[in-house]
Parts: C-alpha cells; sequence; structure tokens
C-alpha cells in the first residue's frame, strides 16, 4: 500500500524505501473500520439511537459487543437524538439557502420558537420581593394610617 503524493510519485522515507500505511501489530482488524465506514456507522447508532433503540439492540444489529460500542460510539449514544435533529436542520439549511420555498417554512417554523427572546419571566409573573434595605425605604416613604394628615404624599429625597 503506497502513499501517493499530491504529483503522482510515491513517498519515500529517508532511506528511500517506500511509506506504508501503519498496520495493527496484532493483525486485528479494525472494529469499525475507515473513516468512511464509520461515518455511514455514526449515523446508523444516531438514527437507531433516536428511535428509542437500547444499546443491546443496536450492538446486536451492528454484530458488535456492547462495550465496543460505547468505546467507539459513546457520543453518539449518549445525544443521538439532537444530533440527528441537527443533520436534519443542516440539510433542511442547505435547501432553503438553494432556494426551495418549502424547506424555508420548514426553518422558520422550527426556529421560529427556538429563536424568540428569552425573558424568563411570563407576563402575569409577580414582581420580584424587595430586599431588606429597598422594603425599609418603601415603608419609610409611606406612613402609616394615622400619620396621613401630617405628612405630604410627595416623595422625599434620600
Amino acid at each position: 500500500m503506497d502513499e501517493k503524493s499530491g504529483d503522482g510519485e510515491v513517498e519515500r522515507d529517508l532511506l528511500g524505501d517506500p511509506i506504508k500505511a501503519i498496520r495493527d501489530p496484532r493483525g486485528r482488524r479494525s472494529a469499525v473500520g475507515s473513516e468512511g465506514i464509520r461515518k455511514e456507522v455514526q449515523r446508523v447508532v444516531m438514527s437507531l439511537k433516536a428511535t428509542g433503540q437500547s444499546q443491546e439492540q443496536i450492538a446486536e444489529y451492528l454484530r458488535m459487543d456492547v462495550k465496543t460500542l460505547r468505546k467507539y460510539f459513546s457520543r453518539e449514544l449518549d445525544h443521538g437524538a439532537t444530533l440527528l435533529e441537527g443533520l436534519a436542520m443542516q440539510v433542511l439549511v442547505k435547501r432553503m439557502l438553494d432556494g426551495s420555498v418549502s424547506a424555508a417554512k420548514q426553518v422558520l417554523a422550527i426556529a421560529g420558537p427556538r429563536s424568540a427572546p428569552q425573558t424568563g419571566k411570563g407576563a402575569g409573573a409577580k414582581p420580584e420581593p424587595l430586599g431588606k434595605k429597598a422594603a425599609l425605604s418603601e415603608a419609610a416613604r409611606k406612613p402609616d394610617a394615622g400619620w396621613g394628615d401630617l405628612l405630604p404624599e410627595a416623595p422625599r429625597p434620600n
């Protein structure tokens, strides 16, 4: 397996021998295969986890041990539905940018409620309680019932 550089020549080491890919000295094949196969398996794991499949069922489908599945695909197992939703959103945005009106409507429908500013308070939320100093200051501005005739209503400077 010789690697070729951009100009068509075989890459060579310092001694002039062709550079070969590093193999596992034990002769084992990789549990997940090449990078292209790994990407495909990642998508399969994400989609199966998003549909509610257990780790045992996914491992059985992929014909691998559960420990191997957890070792190589823990991120997909933990966040499969979120990752899959992100991929779907990327596809919709790409179609929207290509001019698809239906994709634009779907993106706006999904992103609309999420992109609204988060106020953290509802319209009918009660006001925050005053601190000790603010409560004492407010109480000093409002006289008791018996003092109403003697004190003016206008706020006094601090």
